[in-house]
């Protein structure tokens, strides 16, 4: 299929309102088809700076196209910005500027693992890991809107900054392993993915393209703070998802009690009920911190750990979090049985965190506070997010509580 092709029925789905672009799947496969060695898009190897970069587009070459097209360039155009905006394509040299140019302007795919689909949430903690290996890197010399916002986040996180150093320390080391193009290319995706989650806070020149599917499209130029198109669109891909758990949004089975003197969904919706309904079991599916959140979702989330013999890590974290939020007075009896049974040398539940991690962690509890623990939290909590929860998601557990969850009928009022 020729990149002529491409567009045409890009611009064709375009205009019956085909396209959703966060996290779409069609938007995923045209992406793929874009990247055909044989088929997609012409990328070369281009020079940036004295580094070699595999698989460089130019603008002009994405929206390459024959005469019978030139009356769609400027909805094609914005096509492509979206590309750019969404994290799919970005921007080799001028990284801030998230629009795509019809011109030698250099791009490269982003890979698949910083694609929308992936939902990965773009947390602070991560950002601050980033911007401290960046900072590392770059000797301290940091773009402005980046030292901003890690002069900030250190602010917000110095009872845990030890670790989020650490953490951006062995990253480093690990990338200086690599070679030299693929550091580049790496550094690239990181800063591209960034750039759209964590956009500069900065008066720039942005370009807003105006796109109404009917054959126009205006490109002006604004001067104003800048914007991410990711906000609204994580506000409505959060309304989205969380639409039917919201009773505002979506009526209550089997009534809603705020209108009515039925208080069964209340009954049913219990903290700590037998048999949740179908509706919360699914929630517990749409994020880690969802599940936990839930008292209800967290006990099953228990009772899969005890079976892979791995409950200390919620039990850790629970008693982590009860020394933060619980009476000052008593933390030190806290700290002393959260050492005694988590950390120390042949504890009897003790957990599995790196050394230096573990070292900060018991030198902190000569002194302890309520946030001694936060490091070793940290990475507990970020080891069931990235691996157990999803190992849940797929097992018998998940699965047996899927079937029996109750599913209420609308209560009839005749």
């Amino acid at each position: 299929m020729s990149c002529e092709r491409f567009f045409k029925g890009v611009f064709a789905r375009v205009r019956s309102h085909c396209f959703s672009f966060h996290g779409s799947p069609q938007v995923e496969a045209f992406v793929v088809e874009m990247q055909d060695p044989k088929s997609g898009v012409k990328a070369s190897d281009q020079k940036l700076n004295i580094t070699s970069i595999p698989h460089v587009i130019t603008g002009e070459g994405l929206l390459k196209q024959d005469v019978s097209l030139v009356k769609t360039t400027s909805p094609l155009c914005a096509f492509g910005t979206m590309l750019v905006a969404y994290g799919y394509i970005y921007p080799l040299q001028n990284h801030r500027k998230l629009v795509l140019v019809a011109d030698s302007t250099l791009y490269r795919f982003q890979t698949p693992y910083f694609w929308p689909v992936q939902k990965w949430p773009a947390e602070d903690i991560d950002y601050a890991i980033y911007l401290a290996k960046r900072n590392i890197r770059k000797k301290g010399m940091l773009e402005p809107y980046e030292q901003e916002h890690y002069n900030n986040l250190h602010k917000w996180m110095n009872y845990k900054w030890d670790f989020i150093v650490m953490q951006a320390t062995e990253q480093y080391k690990a990338s200086k392993e690599r070679k030299k193009p693929d550091r580049v290319v790496l550094d690239c995706q990181e800063r591209a993915y960034w750039i759209v989650h964590r956009p500069p806070v900065s008066t720039l020149e942005t370009c807003v393209c105006v796109c109404t599917f009917e054959g126009c499209c205006s490109c002006q130029p604004t001067h104003g703070p800048s914007f991410s198109f990711t906000d609204p669109v994580y506000f409505v891909k959060y309304v989205t998802t969380h639409h039917t758990h919201d009773p505002l949004l979506t009526n209550p089975v089997p009534s809603n009690p705020w209108i009515t003197d039925n208080d069964e969904f209340w009954q049913l919706n219990m903290r700590n009920v037998d048999i949740p309904t179908k509706l919360s079991v699914e929630r517990w599916a749409l994020s880690f911190w969802e599940l936990i959140s839930d008292q209800r979702g967290r006990a099953d989330f228990k009772l899969f750990l005890k079976k892979e013999h791995s409950g200390e890590n919620m039990a850790f974290y629970e008693a982590a979090e009860e020394m933060r939020w619980g009476a000052a007075t008593a933390i030190p009896e806290k700290s002393q049985f959260i050492f005694n049974t988590f950390l120390k040398p042949g504890a009897p539940r003790w957990i599995n965190i790196d050394g230096r991690t573990m070292g900060l962690t018991v030198k902190g509890l000569d002194c302890p506070h309520r946030y001694v623990l936060d490091a070793a939290q940290t990475h507990i909590f970020l080891l069931m997010k990235k691996d157990t929860f999803y190992r849940y998601l797929k097992s018998p557990v998940y699965k047996d509580m899927q079937k029996k969850a109750l599913v209420p009928a609308p209560h009839n009022f005749t």
